[in-house]
């Protein structure tokens, strides 16, 4: 797949941004939303596959946890190559095949979404959905590219956003198949999906293009490995994005179990949460470009323990309303959390080279190099920990009935990444004199 080329790039350049770099990149940005979108809702399709698994299915509460964890694993797996098959194919050829691959969970699932069906086939099935969860990685980093530092917060978080909002589509697309159907008919729902992926596969073809300046670079993805701050800014991501995958994978499942909701009334109110917690994600990018992203990451950490406690009261006293109220408020923190936490990555590598001496293009290719190699393993690390999530409800039901030890757990989490965050990115360091020092309190 030869596809459309451009072989000169640079939006640090005012007057190319102004005159041609813009309109480009708002219109690449644009139908990578859209793949991204049908991307993430084949990968969280399990948490709405479940519902429709009743009795007759044989799965118990630990299974389906079981299924939605699986998903979410090999989603977080596969964003390390997806990250790096932007540089190799090009962002538009991969894009059409990264939308097409999507065919086989969604195809395969169609064929064996009902009773009788061994718990293993679900496995793999699910399994296959996490190929949704690359999506991201690599539309990410090719977005990274196609726009200036200073409207990376804002882009970022659009691209992310629209295709977060992939999650609460898929239910509530799956809350009107049970609400007209009933909770017998999955197929109605796969069916809906199969010619929106080939939707975005066309469109994807037509209009979106290859950045020759991105090549391939094992140097760039050894030196991000090699970075601390790559980990660092994953250990936070596993906090804000790994909390909004877990939380939407298992919100559902969850208000079943512990709330005794039929499958229509757990549809009816999972979609609420994630459908928030995307829409706020683009404001966490812009905030983060205007006041600095580890300060809003900071204080969003403070806030996401001070929803989790009310959770935990909630989960403790058997309150629903007050469960809602406290889930929904994290659901909007983890969107916040994910649009400033991205803002940071090529913020810092643009101060490190700063730091360095360089300036200019010199600074702007760095920044660009060395977060477009770190985003698939922040992206992968950081989707991991909605499998850590979803392990934990797992535990927490098995072993209690209740999901109270497991946001207990998560409470600790948010305030380490509140700890980590000051250590790391706000604390002001000791004076060392004439020698350059990384400042990262803008970031």
């Amino acid at each position: 797949m030869a596809g459309r080329w451009i072989e000169q790039w640079d939006p640090e350049d005012d007057t190319f941004w102004k005159s041609t770099g813009e309109r480009i990149a708002r219109r690449n940005l644009l139908y990578s939303v859209l793949s991204e979108h049908i991307g993430f809702s084949i990968w969280t399709l399990w948490s709405v596959m479940v519902l429709f698994m009743g009795p007759e299915y044989g799965v118990d509460p630990a299974g389906k946890f079981f299924l939605i964890g699986t998903a979410t694993l090999v989603g977080a797996v596969v964003r390390v190559p997806y990250t790096f098959a932007v540089a190799r194919f090009g962002g538009r050829n991969w894009t059409v095949v990264s939308a097409l691959l999507l065919l086989l969970p969604t195809g395969a699932a169609y064929a064996v979404m009902e009773p009788g069906t061994s718990y293993s086939t679900f496995l793999l099935v699910a399994a296959l959905t996490g190929v949704g969860g690359g999506n991201f990685a690599s539309s990410m980093t090719n977005i990274n590219s196609f726009f200036p530092l200073r409207k990376k917060g804002w882009a970022l978080g659009l691209n992310a956003g629209g295709g977060n909002i992939g999650v609460p589509v898929v239910q509530l697309v799956g809350l009107l198949v049970i609400g007209v159907a009933g909770a017998t008919h999955p197929r109605i729902l796969l069916g809906v999906y199969l010619p929106l992926i080939l939707v975005a596969a066309v469109f994807a073809a037509l209009r979106m293009d290859n950045l020759a300046p991105v090549r391939n670079d094992t140097g760039a993805a050894k030196a991000a490995a090699r970075d601390p701050h790559t980990w660092i800014m994953a250990f936070l991501y596993v906090g804000t994005f790994g909390s909004f995958i877990g939380y939407s994978f298992a919100f559902g499942l969850v208000l079943q179990t512990q709330f005794g909701r039929t499958p229509l009334q757990a549809a009816s109110l999972t979609f609420i949460g994630p459908l928030l917690g995307s829409l706020i994600r683009p404001v966490g990018g812009t905030l983060a470009d205007r006041y600095g992203g580890a300060r809003i990451t900071l204080w969003n950490f403070a806030a996401m323990a001070g929803a989790t406690s009310v959770v935990v009261y909630a989960s403790m006293a058997e309150s629903l309303p007050v469960f809602l109220a406290g889930f929904t408020a994290l659901f909007v923190l983890t969107g916040l959390g994910n649009g400033s936490t991205y803002k940071m990555i090529p913020a810092i590598f643009q101060a490190k080279a700063l730091a360095q001496g360089m300036t200019g293009e010199a600074a702007a290719a760095y920044g660009r190099r060395l977060s477009g190699a770190s985003m698939g393993l922040i992206g992968a690390v950081g989707a991991l920990g909605g499998l850590g999530i979803n392990l934990a409800f797992r535990q927490s039901f098995q072993s209690a009935g209740t999901g109270t030890a497991a946001f207990g757990c998560f409470l600790a989490f948010y305030a380490a990444c509140f700890a980590a965050t000051w250590a790391v990115y706000l604390r002001r360091p000791a004076a060392v004199p004439a020698k350059p020092q990384l400042t990262y309190a803008e970031v």
